[in-house]
């Protein structure tokens, strides 16, 4: 064989594609987890916020909403298959207070850190912490404790 014909040889280039783009169709698999699993987290923290904000909305005193608010968002989230290391439910209760007649609302605000430590990317922070607020009116004619 001369050297312009070794040269010209394409023996061996396919394992040479192979093993500099697997590393790179790893790391995008990977980035397409860490994105699915950021948006799925900031879905059900939503869901939960609205369902904990309207369970708050239907009771009659400040206590009995928070109450419910937070039993709702901690179910939705487990529902949901959600695995938060924080969780934070805060439902607001001043709408309670204002007289029959009055227009009202309570807002509940859900806070889950998602762990994404687990993924591997390099450069992936270790945690995401989704955060997200609902608004629901009290009936303005119910009666208020």
């Amino acid at each position: 064989m001369t050297i312009i014909h070794r040269l010209r040889d394409d023996r061996g280039s396919l394992s040479l594609e192979a093993v500099i783009l697997f590393p790179v169709l790893i790391m995008v698999l990977l980035l397409v987890v860490a994105f699915g699993r950021i948006g799925s987290a900031s879905n059900a923290v939503d869901t939960a916020a609205r369902n904990a904000a309207r369970a708050a909305s239907l009771e009659r005193t400040g206590g009995s909403a928070s109450t419910a608010g937070s039993q709702v968002a901690r179910s939705v989230l487990t529902e949901q298959g959600l695995q938060c290391t924080a969780t934070s439910v805060s439902v607001s209760t001043g709408g309670f207070a204002a007289p029959i007649g009055e227009p009202a609302s309570t807002t509940a605000t859900v806070t889950c850190t998602v762990r994404l430590s687990d993924i591997g990317l390099p450069g992936l922070p270790g945690a995401k912490t989704m955060t997200s607020s609902f608004t629901s009116s009290i009936d303005s004619y119910r009666q208020r404790g």
